[in-house]
């Protein structure tokens, strides 16, 4: 928090920073939050989050060769989206292993998700 109220640029962005976006963030502004977060340092969380706010979309929509209501085209390219996501939390997920409890079952939990993430085929 300390990190992030460095890098606001106005007060009502201050306020809305911690009355909102941490306590709850809307979707409408999680892409002004991911843009702070990589101003701070959290490389990445800006794509990750304009990724998972296309799927939301795509979950409400489903697939639109238009690209009008959903930026995926078709069910496949969605289901590659969510593998590329999960493979990036996963590496994500990694990195913390030395910041947080790591017990047996998170462990059996993550090993298990990256071997049938291993599984997965796109083509």
């Amino acid at each position: 928090m300390d990190k992030l109220l460095q890098v606001v640029r106005s007060e009502d962005e201050r306020k809305w920073l911690v009355d909102k976006a941490v306590p709850r963030v809307p979707t409408s502004r999680m892409r002004a939050l991911s843009q702070m977060l990589e101003e701070v340092g959290y490389s990445g969380i800006y794509f990750v989050t304009d990724t998972v706010l296309n799927l939301h979309d795509y979950q409400y929509n489903g697939p639109d060769p238009d690209l009008v209501l959903s930026k995926f085209r078709s069910r496949y390219e969605a289901a590659v989206a969510v593998v590329m996501l999960v493979r990036e939390l996963l590496g994500r997920v990694d990195g913390l292993r030395t910041r947080v409890r790591w017990g047996d079952e998170l462990e059996a939990a993550f090993k298990a998700l990256g071997e049938e993430l291993g599984r997965v085929v796109i083509r």
